[in-house]
Protein backbone atom coordinates (compact mmCIF):
# COMPACT_ATOMS: atom_id res chain seq x y z
CA UNK A 1 0.00 0.00 0.00
CA UNK A 2 1.34 3.41 -0.92
CA UNK A 3 2.09 5.61 2.07
CA UNK A 4 1.07 9.26 2.20
CA UNK A 5 3.67 12.02 1.69
CA UNK A 6 3.41 12.83 5.41
CA UNK A 7 4.29 9.27 6.39
CA UNK A 8 7.22 9.38 4.03
CA UNK A 9 8.44 12.58 5.67
CA UNK A 10 8.38 10.77 9.02
CA UNK A 11 10.35 7.95 7.49
CA UNK A 12 12.93 10.39 6.17
CA UNK A 13 13.13 12.02 9.57
CA UNK A 14 14.04 8.69 11.07
CA UNK A 15 16.63 8.18 8.36
CA UNK A 16 18.32 11.52 8.95
CA UNK A 17 17.68 15.13 9.84
CA UNK A 18 19.34 16.35 6.67
CA UNK A 19 16.46 15.17 4.53
CA UNK A 20 13.92 16.91 6.71
CA UNK A 21 15.84 20.16 6.54
CA UNK A 22 15.89 20.02 2.78
CA UNK A 23 12.17 19.31 2.65
CA UNK A 24 11.48 22.28 4.88
CA UNK A 25 13.67 24.66 2.92
CA UNK A 26 12.07 27.97 2.09
CA UNK A 27 13.19 27.39 -1.47
CA UNK A 28 10.75 24.49 -1.78
CA UNK A 29 11.25 20.99 -3.16
CA UNK A 30 14.36 20.18 -5.12
CA UNK A 31 13.72 21.28 -8.67
CA UNK A 32 15.67 20.26 -11.76
CA UNK A 33 19.31 21.19 -11.82
CA UNK A 34 21.02 22.68 -14.82
CA UNK A 35 22.94 20.09 -16.78
CA UNK A 36 26.59 19.59 -15.92
CA UNK A 37 28.72 16.46 -16.26
CA UNK A 38 28.96 14.03 -13.39
CA UNK A 39 32.06 14.02 -11.19
CA UNK A 40 33.46 11.27 -8.99
CA UNK A 41 35.40 11.76 -5.77
CA UNK A 42 35.97 9.67 -2.67
CA UNK A 43 35.20 10.75 0.90
CA UNK A 44 36.59 11.51 3.33
CA UNK A 45 38.99 13.49 1.15
CA UNK A 46 41.51 14.41 3.88
CA UNK A 47 41.47 13.04 7.42
CA UNK A 48 41.58 15.32 10.47
CA UNK A 49 41.48 18.59 8.59
CA UNK A 50 38.70 20.93 9.69
CA UNK A 51 37.50 24.25 8.27
CA UNK A 52 38.76 23.29 4.78
CA UNK A 53 39.42 25.85 2.11
CA UNK A 54 40.08 24.84 -1.50
CA UNK A 55 40.73 27.27 -4.34
CA UNK A 56 41.47 26.51 -7.98
CA UNK A 57 44.03 28.94 -9.35
CA UNK A 58 44.77 29.99 -12.92
CA UNK A 59 47.96 27.90 -12.87
CA UNK A 60 45.82 24.73 -13.00
CA UNK A 61 46.41 23.74 -9.37
CA UNK A 62 43.95 23.26 -6.55
CA UNK A 63 45.30 24.74 -3.32
CA UNK A 64 44.16 23.44 0.06
CA UNK A 65 44.49 24.70 3.61
CA UNK A 66 42.63 23.87 6.82
CA UNK A 67 42.81 23.76 10.61
CA UNK A 68 44.99 21.01 12.06
CA UNK A 69 43.96 19.35 15.37
CA UNK A 70 46.94 20.83 17.25
CA UNK A 71 45.89 24.35 16.20
CA UNK A 72 49.57 25.27 16.04
CA UNK A 73 50.41 25.92 12.37
CA UNK A 74 49.12 26.58 8.87
CA UNK A 75 49.48 23.78 6.33
CA UNK A 76 48.93 23.72 2.59
CA UNK A 77 48.72 21.19 -0.24
CA UNK A 78 48.33 21.51 -3.98
CA UNK A 79 47.36 19.13 -6.77
CA UNK A 80 46.04 19.30 -10.31
CA UNK A 81 42.90 17.39 -9.30
CA UNK A 82 40.62 17.60 -6.31
CA UNK A 83 41.12 13.93 -5.48
CA UNK A 84 44.85 14.44 -5.80
CA UNK A 85 44.75 16.66 -2.71
CA UNK A 86 44.17 13.52 -0.64
CA UNK A 87 47.71 12.26 -1.26
CA UNK A 88 49.51 15.51 -2.06
CA UNK A 89 52.49 16.44 0.09
CA UNK A 90 51.50 18.69 2.95
CA UNK A 91 53.74 21.66 3.72
CA UNK A 92 53.78 23.78 6.87
CA UNK A 93 53.99 27.36 5.58
CA UNK A 94 53.71 29.18 8.91
CA UNK A 95 53.98 28.22 12.58
CA UNK A 96 52.54 29.88 15.67
CA UNK A 97 54.62 32.30 17.73
CA UNK A 98 56.07 31.21 21.06
CA UNK A 99 54.29 34.02 22.90
CA UNK A 100 52.20 37.13 22.37
CA UNK A 101 49.76 37.52 19.47
CA UNK A 102 49.37 34.55 17.13
CA UNK A 103 50.71 32.06 19.68
CA UNK A 104 47.66 29.80 20.26
CA UNK A 105 44.50 28.49 18.60
CA UNK A 106 45.57 28.90 14.97
CA UNK A 107 42.19 28.50 13.30
CA UNK A 108 40.51 28.33 9.92
CA UNK A 109 43.07 29.60 7.40
CA UNK A 110 41.80 30.79 4.02
CA UNK A 111 43.92 31.37 0.91
CA UNK A 112 43.09 34.16 -1.56
CA UNK A 113 44.90 35.56 -4.59
CA UNK A 114 44.54 39.33 -4.73
CA UNK A 115 46.29 41.71 -7.16
CA UNK A 116 49.10 39.29 -7.97
CA UNK A 117 49.83 38.18 -4.41
CA UNK A 118 48.66 35.39 -2.13
CA UNK A 119 47.03 36.14 1.20
CA UNK A 120 46.30 33.83 4.10
CA UNK A 121 43.60 34.92 6.54
CA UNK A 122 43.38 33.10 9.87
CA UNK A 123 42.41 33.53 13.49
CA UNK A 124 44.67 33.14 16.51
CA UNK A 125 44.79 33.61 20.27
CA UNK A 126 47.64 34.19 22.68
CA UNK A 127 49.53 31.66 24.77
CA UNK A 128 48.65 33.69 27.87
CA UNK A 129 45.01 34.05 26.77
CA UNK A 130 44.01 31.40 24.24
CA UNK A 131 40.54 32.92 23.85
CA UNK A 132 41.83 36.34 22.83
CA UNK A 133 41.02 35.33 19.27
CA UNK A 134 41.62 37.93 16.57
CA UNK A 135 42.01 37.90 12.77
CA UNK A 136 45.38 38.13 11.03
CA UNK A 137 46.75 38.24 7.48
CA UNK A 138 49.90 36.87 5.80
CA UNK A 139 51.17 37.89 2.35
CA UNK A 140 53.27 35.99 -0.19
CA UNK A 141 54.47 37.30 -3.58
CA UNK A 142 55.61 33.87 -4.82
CA UNK A 143 53.76 32.26 -7.72
CA UNK A 144 53.53 29.07 -5.68
CA UNK A 145 52.19 29.84 -2.18
CA UNK A 146 53.70 26.64 -0.80
CA UNK A 147 57.10 28.28 -1.29
CA UNK A 148 58.45 31.81 -0.99
CA UNK A 149 58.21 34.02 2.07
CA UNK A 150 55.06 34.67 4.05
CA UNK A 151 55.12 38.19 5.48
CA UNK A 152 52.98 38.93 8.51
CA UNK A 153 50.71 41.87 7.77
CA UNK A 154 49.38 41.84 11.30
CA UNK A 155 45.94 41.97 12.84
CA UNK A 156 42.88 42.89 10.82
CA UNK A 157 41.46 45.45 13.20
CA UNK A 158 37.79 46.15 13.70
CA UNK A 159 36.10 49.11 15.48
CA UNK A 160 35.33 46.81 18.40
CA UNK A 161 38.42 44.96 19.61
CA UNK A 162 36.86 41.65 20.62
CA UNK A 163 36.74 37.95 19.81
CA UNK A 164 36.74 37.71 15.99
CA UNK A 165 37.52 34.98 13.50
CA UNK A 166 36.76 33.26 10.19
CA UNK A 167 37.58 36.10 7.81
CA UNK A 168 36.68 35.56 4.18
CA UNK A 169 36.83 37.97 1.26
CA UNK A 170 34.99 38.40 -2.03
CA UNK A 171 34.38 41.07 -4.63
CA UNK A 172 31.18 42.50 -6.02
CA UNK A 173 31.42 45.13 -8.69
CA UNK A 174 34.50 47.21 -7.97
CA UNK A 175 34.43 46.65 -4.21
CA UNK A 176 36.24 44.01 -2.18
CA UNK A 177 34.51 42.97 1.01
CA UNK A 178 35.56 41.19 4.18
CA UNK A 179 33.07 39.06 6.09
CA UNK A 180 33.88 37.66 9.52
CA UNK A 181 32.37 36.38 12.75
CA UNK A 182 32.68 38.49 15.90
CA UNK A 183 31.37 38.51 19.44
CA UNK A 184 28.06 40.34 19.54
CA UNK A 185 27.17 42.36 22.68
CA UNK A 186 23.48 41.69 22.04
CA UNK A 187 24.05 37.96 22.39
CA UNK A 188 25.84 38.06 25.72
CA UNK A 189 27.92 35.15 24.51
CA UNK A 190 28.14 34.22 20.84
CA UNK A 191 29.06 35.51 17.41
CA UNK A 192 27.27 37.23 14.56
CA UNK A 193 28.42 37.83 10.98
CA UNK A 194 29.75 41.26 10.02
CA UNK A 195 30.59 42.75 6.63
CA UNK A 196 32.78 45.69 5.61
CA UNK A 197 34.50 47.06 2.54
CA UNK A 198 38.27 46.67 2.37
CA UNK A 199 40.87 49.41 2.02
CA UNK A 200 43.65 46.86 1.41
CA UNK A 201 43.97 43.07 1.56
CA UNK A 202 44.61 43.37 5.32
CA UNK A 203 42.44 46.31 6.37
CA UNK A 204 38.76 47.22 6.33
CA UNK A 205 37.28 50.65 5.82
CA UNK A 206 34.07 52.28 6.93
CA UNK A 207 31.60 51.04 9.50
CA UNK A 208 30.95 47.27 9.55
CA UNK A 209 27.36 46.08 9.32
CA UNK A 210 25.95 43.01 11.03
CA UNK A 211 24.29 40.92 8.34
CA UNK A 212 23.30 37.86 10.38
CA UNK A 213 22.64 37.14 14.03
CA UNK A 214 21.91 33.65 15.44
CA UNK A 215 18.23 33.73 16.31
CA UNK A 216 16.73 30.53 14.88
CA UNK A 217 16.63 27.45 17.11
CA UNK A 218 19.10 25.57 14.90
CA UNK A 219 21.62 28.43 15.26
CA UNK A 220 21.66 28.42 19.05
CA UNK A 221 22.23 24.82 20.13
CA UNK A 222 25.11 24.65 22.58
CA UNK A 223 26.34 28.11 21.59
CA UNK A 224 24.85 31.13 19.81
CA UNK A 225 26.93 31.00 16.66
CA UNK A 226 27.08 32.38 13.13
CA UNK A 227 30.56 31.84 11.66
CA UNK A 228 32.55 30.39 8.75
CA UNK A 229 31.05 32.38 5.87
CA UNK A 230 31.72 31.42 2.24
CA UNK A 231 30.45 33.03 -0.95
CA UNK A 232 29.30 31.72 -4.31
CA UNK A 233 27.70 33.98 -6.94
CA UNK A 234 25.24 32.95 -9.63
CA UNK A 235 22.16 34.16 -11.45
CA UNK A 236 22.64 37.75 -10.30
CA UNK A 237 22.65 36.79 -6.64
CA UNK A 238 25.23 36.37 -3.90
CA UNK A 239 24.82 33.24 -1.81
CA UNK A 240 26.68 33.24 1.47
CA UNK A 241 26.77 30.03 3.46
CA UNK A 242 27.66 30.08 7.14
CA UNK A 243 27.80 27.66 10.05
CA UNK A 244 25.80 27.73 13.26
CA UNK A 245 25.53 26.19 16.75
CA UNK A 246 28.19 24.26 18.66
CA UNK A 247 30.89 22.29 16.81
CA UNK A 248 29.33 18.92 17.64
CA UNK A 249 26.61 17.09 15.72
CA UNK A 250 24.41 20.20 16.01
CA UNK A 251 26.73 22.20 13.75
CA UNK A 252 24.82 23.03 10.57
CA UNK A 253 25.09 25.18 7.48
CA UNK A 254 22.78 28.11 6.79
CA UNK A 255 22.37 30.41 3.82
CA UNK A 256 22.16 34.18 3.31
CA UNK A 257 21.12 35.65 -0.04
CA UNK A 258 21.49 39.11 -1.55
CA UNK A 259 21.14 40.60 -5.00
CA UNK A 260 24.40 41.53 -6.71
CA UNK A 261 22.90 44.95 -7.35
CA UNK A 262 21.90 45.58 -3.75
CA UNK A 263 23.74 47.64 -1.17
CA UNK A 264 25.55 44.80 0.54
CA UNK A 265 26.40 47.04 3.49
CA UNK A 266 22.72 47.26 4.37
CA UNK A 267 21.54 44.41 6.58
CA UNK A 268 18.13 44.53 4.89
CA UNK A 269 19.74 43.43 1.62
CA UNK A 270 20.38 39.97 3.08
CA UNK A 271 17.74 37.31 3.66
CA UNK A 272 18.34 34.15 5.67
CA UNK A 273 17.02 30.66 4.98
CA UNK A 274 14.57 29.59 7.66
CA UNK A 275 16.15 26.13 7.94
CA UNK A 276 19.67 24.77 7.54
CA UNK A 277 20.73 23.91 4.00
CA UNK A 278 23.07 21.15 5.21
CA UNK A 279 22.95 19.31 8.51
CA UNK A 280 23.83 16.01 10.20
CA UNK A 281 22.54 12.78 8.69
CA UNK A 282 22.07 9.63 10.71
CA UNK A 283 21.45 7.79 7.45
CA UNK A 284 24.83 8.58 5.92
CA UNK A 285 26.72 8.66 9.21
CA UNK A 286 28.01 12.22 8.84
CA UNK A 287 27.64 14.68 11.68
CA UNK A 288 28.23 18.39 12.18
CA UNK A 289 28.77 19.37 8.52
CA UNK A 290 29.89 22.93 8.03
CA UNK A 291 32.61 25.57 7.71
CA UNK A 292 32.67 25.11 3.97
CA UNK A 293 34.30 26.58 0.91
CA UNK A 294 33.42 26.39 -2.77
CA UNK A 295 35.38 25.33 -5.82
CA UNK A 296 34.74 23.83 -9.27
CA UNK A 297 35.44 20.48 -10.89
CA UNK A 298 38.43 19.87 -13.12
CA UNK A 299 36.44 20.63 -16.27
CA UNK A 300 35.07 23.80 -14.67
CA UNK A 301 31.47 22.74 -15.20
CA UNK A 302 30.39 21.32 -11.84
CA UNK A 303 30.16 23.28 -8.60
CA UNK A 304 31.73 21.61 -5.58
CA UNK A 305 31.07 21.99 -1.88
CA UNK A 306 34.05 21.41 0.41
CA UNK A 307 33.27 21.08 4.12
CA UNK A 308 34.12 19.12 7.24
CA UNK A 309 32.10 16.57 9.19
CA UNK A 310 32.67 13.79 11.72
CA UNK A 311 31.82 10.12 11.08
CA UNK A 312 30.21 9.76 14.53
CA UNK A 313 27.72 11.64 16.68
CA UNK A 314 28.83 11.15 20.26
CA UNK A 315 31.92 13.01 21.47
CA UNK A 316 33.80 12.77 24.75
CA UNK A 317 34.81 16.15 26.11
CA UNK A 318 34.84 19.47 24.29
CA UNK A 319 34.06 18.87 20.60
CA UNK A 320 36.46 21.66 19.67
CA UNK A 321 39.32 19.36 20.62
CA UNK A 322 37.99 16.19 19.04
CA UNK A 323 40.38 15.71 16.09
CA UNK A 324 38.16 13.83 13.68
CA UNK A 325 36.56 16.53 11.63
CA UNK A 326 37.47 15.35 8.13
CA UNK A 327 37.56 17.32 4.88
CA UNK A 328 34.86 16.19 2.46
CA UNK A 329 33.80 17.16 -1.06
CA UNK A 330 30.63 16.68 -3.09
CA UNK A 331 28.88 18.21 -6.03
CA UNK A 332 26.00 20.59 -5.43
CA UNK A 333 23.25 21.60 -7.81
CA UNK A 334 21.10 24.56 -8.79
CA UNK A 335 17.33 24.59 -8.57
CA UNK A 336 15.02 25.94 -11.23
CA UNK A 337 14.57 29.10 -9.16
CA UNK A 338 18.33 29.75 -9.32
CA UNK A 339 19.12 28.84 -5.71
CA UNK A 340 21.69 26.23 -4.64
CA UNK A 341 20.72 22.75 -3.48
CA UNK A 342 23.32 21.07 -1.27
CA UNK A 343 21.32 17.94 -0.49
CA UNK A 344 22.74 15.86 2.36
CA UNK A 345 26.29 15.13 3.53
CA UNK A 346 26.89 12.04 1.42
CA UNK A 347 28.24 8.79 2.86
CA UNK A 348 31.90 7.84 2.93
CA UNK A 349 33.26 6.39 -0.29
CA UNK A 350 32.38 7.27 -3.87
CA UNK A 351 30.27 10.39 -4.39
CA UNK A 352 26.86 9.84 -6.00
CA UNK A 353 25.52 10.80 -9.40
CA UNK A 354 22.20 11.99 -10.71
CA UNK A 355 20.91 10.13 -13.77
CA UNK A 356 19.19 12.46 -16.21
CA UNK A 357 16.87 11.12 -18.90
CA UNK A 358 18.34 11.22 -22.40
CA UNK A 359 17.43 14.41 -24.22
CA UNK A 360 16.18 16.13 -21.07
CA UNK A 361 17.66 18.52 -18.53
CA UNK A 362 14.65 18.26 -16.22
CA UNK A 363 13.89 14.54 -15.80
CA UNK A 364 15.93 12.42 -13.36
CA UNK A 365 15.76 8.93 -11.98
CA UNK A 366 14.51 9.21 -8.41
CA UNK A 367 12.75 7.15 -5.79
CA UNK A 368 9.55 7.89 -3.91
CA UNK A 369 8.21 5.35 -1.43
CA UNK A 370 11.20 3.32 -2.69
CA UNK A 371 9.71 2.93 -6.19
CA UNK A 372 12.03 4.13 -8.97
CA UNK A 373 10.61 6.90 -11.11
CA UNK A 374 11.72 9.29 -13.83
CA UNK A 375 10.21 12.74 -13.50
CA UNK A 376 11.06 16.38 -12.95
CA UNK A 377 9.85 16.70 -9.37
CA UNK A 378 11.85 14.53 -6.96
CA UNK A 379 10.80 15.50 -3.44
CA UNK A 380 14.40 15.73 -2.29
CA UNK A 381 17.68 16.10 -4.15
CA UNK A 382 19.05 12.97 -2.47
CA UNK A 383 16.12 10.95 -3.82
CA UNK A 384 17.71 11.40 -7.24
CA UNK A 385 21.27 10.53 -6.24
CA UNK A 386 22.81 7.08 -6.56
CA UNK A 387 26.27 5.69 -6.03
CA UNK A 388 27.52 3.37 -8.75
CA UNK A 389 29.37 0.66 -6.84
CA UNK A 390 30.86 -2.77 -7.59
CA UNK A 391 28.02 -5.11 -8.44
CA UNK A 392 26.61 -7.26 -5.67
CA UNK A 393 26.85 -10.25 -8.00
CA UNK A 394 30.57 -9.74 -8.56
CA UNK A 395 33.19 -7.99 -10.64
CA UNK A 396 32.25 -6.84 -14.10
CA UNK A 397 28.86 -5.66 -12.85
CA UNK A 398 27.61 -2.59 -11.00
CA UNK A 399 24.93 -1.89 -8.44
CA UNK A 400 23.20 1.45 -7.83
CA UNK A 401 23.04 2.38 -4.14
CA UNK A 402 20.67 5.04 -2.81
CA UNK A 403 22.48 8.15 -1.55
CA UNK A 404 20.04 8.86 1.26
CA UNK A 405 19.40 5.23 2.15
CA UNK A 406 22.87 3.65 2.13
CA UNK A 407 22.63 -0.14 2.02
CA UNK A 408 19.54 -0.01 -0.19
CA UNK A 409 20.03 -0.77 -3.87
CA UNK A 410 18.04 -0.61 -7.06
CA UNK A 411 16.70 -4.10 -7.72
CA UNK A 412 14.12 -5.38 -10.13
CA UNK A 413 11.10 -7.29 -8.89
CA UNK A 414 8.42 -8.39 -11.33
CA UNK A 415 10.23 -6.14 -13.83
CA UNK A 416 9.63 -3.11 -11.58
CA UNK A 417 12.54 -1.20 -10.04
CA UNK A 418 12.62 -0.69 -6.28
CA UNK A 419 15.09 0.64 -3.73
CA UNK A 420 15.53 -2.22 -1.27
CA UNK A 421 17.94 -3.58 1.33
CA UNK A 422 19.56 -6.90 0.53
CA UNK A 423 18.27 -10.06 2.16
CA UNK A 424 21.52 -11.96 1.73
CA UNK A 425 20.19 -14.13 -1.06
CA UNK A 426 21.86 -14.85 -4.37
CA UNK A 427 18.58 -13.86 -6.03
CA UNK A 428 18.74 -10.35 -4.58
CA UNK A 429 22.37 -9.95 -5.60
CA UNK A 430 21.46 -10.89 -9.16
CA UNK A 431 18.37 -8.66 -9.23
CA UNK A 432 20.40 -5.71 -7.94
CA UNK A 433 23.29 -6.07 -10.39
CA UNK A 434 23.60 -4.63 -13.88
CA UNK A 435 25.99 -4.39 -16.76
CA UNK A 436 26.92 -0.78 -17.32
CA UNK A 437 26.72 -0.22 -21.07
CA UNK A 438 27.42 2.69 -23.36
CA UNK A 439 24.14 4.54 -23.77
CA UNK A 440 21.88 2.83 -26.29
CA UNK A 441 20.93 6.22 -27.76
CA UNK A 442 24.17 8.08 -26.96
CA UNK A 443 27.53 6.38 -26.47
CA UNK A 444 28.58 9.22 -24.17
CA UNK A 445 25.76 8.38 -21.77
CA UNK A 446 24.97 5.11 -19.96
CA UNK A 447 22.43 2.31 -20.03
CA UNK A 448 22.01 -0.43 -17.43
CA UNK A 449 21.25 -3.99 -18.55
CA UNK A 450 20.03 -6.59 -16.05
CA UNK A 451 22.58 -9.28 -15.26
CA UNK A 452 19.96 -12.02 -15.12
CA UNK A 453 17.69 -10.78 -17.94
CA UNK A 454 19.85 -10.12 -20.97
CA UNK A 455 18.38 -7.52 -23.30
CA UNK A 456 16.29 -5.87 -20.57
CA UNK A 457 17.32 -2.40 -19.37
CA UNK A 458 16.30 0.25 -16.89
CA UNK A 459 13.80 2.15 -19.00
CA UNK A 460 11.56 5.10 -18.37
CA UNK A 461 7.96 4.30 -19.20
CA UNK A 462 5.37 6.98 -18.44
CA UNK A 463 7.22 8.28 -15.41
CA UNK A 464 8.02 4.91 -13.87
CA UNK A 465 11.21 2.92 -14.43
CA UNK A 466 10.86 -0.75 -15.30
CA UNK A 467 13.06 -3.52 -16.64
CA UNK A 468 12.15 -3.59 -20.31
CA UNK A 469 13.53 -4.38 -23.73
CA UNK A 470 14.69 -1.50 -25.92
CA UNK A 471 14.29 -2.18 -29.62
CA UNK A 472 12.94 1.04 -31.10
CA UNK A 473 14.70 4.40 -31.21
CA UNK A 474 12.24 5.77 -28.66
CA UNK A 475 12.79 2.83 -26.34
CA UNK A 476 16.56 3.10 -26.62
CA UNK A 477 16.32 6.78 -25.77
CA UNK A 478 14.17 5.98 -22.74
CA UNK A 479 16.83 3.49 -21.60
CA UNK A 480 19.67 6.00 -21.83
CA UNK A 481 20.77 8.30 -19.02
CA UNK A 482 23.34 11.05 -18.59
CA UNK A 483 25.43 11.08 -15.44
CA UNK A 484 25.32 14.43 -13.63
Amino acid sequence: MRSTPLNRRLLLQAAGAAAVAAAASPFGAAAPASASPGVLYSNALIQQRADPFVVRHTDGYYYFTASVPAYDRIVMRRATTVQGLATAQEVTVWHKHASGPMSAHIWAPELHYISGRWYLYFAAGRADDVWAIRMYALENASANPLSGTWTERGQITTPRDSFSLDATTFTNGSTRYLCWAQSDPELGSGTSLYLAAMASPWAITGTPVRISKPTNSWETIGHNVNEGAAVVKRNGRIFMTFSASATDANYAMGLLTASEGANLLSASSWSKSAQPVLRSSDATGQFGPGHNSFTVSEDGQSDLLVYHARPYKNISGDPLYDPNRHTRVQKFYWKADGTPDFGIPVADGATPYRLAAHGSTTVFLNHYDFRLRANATPALLADSQFRIVTGLSGSGTVSLESANFPGRFLRHRNYELWVEAGDGSAQFRQDASFHRRAGLADAGAVSFEAVNFAGRYLRNASGLVNLLTATTDAERSAATFRLE
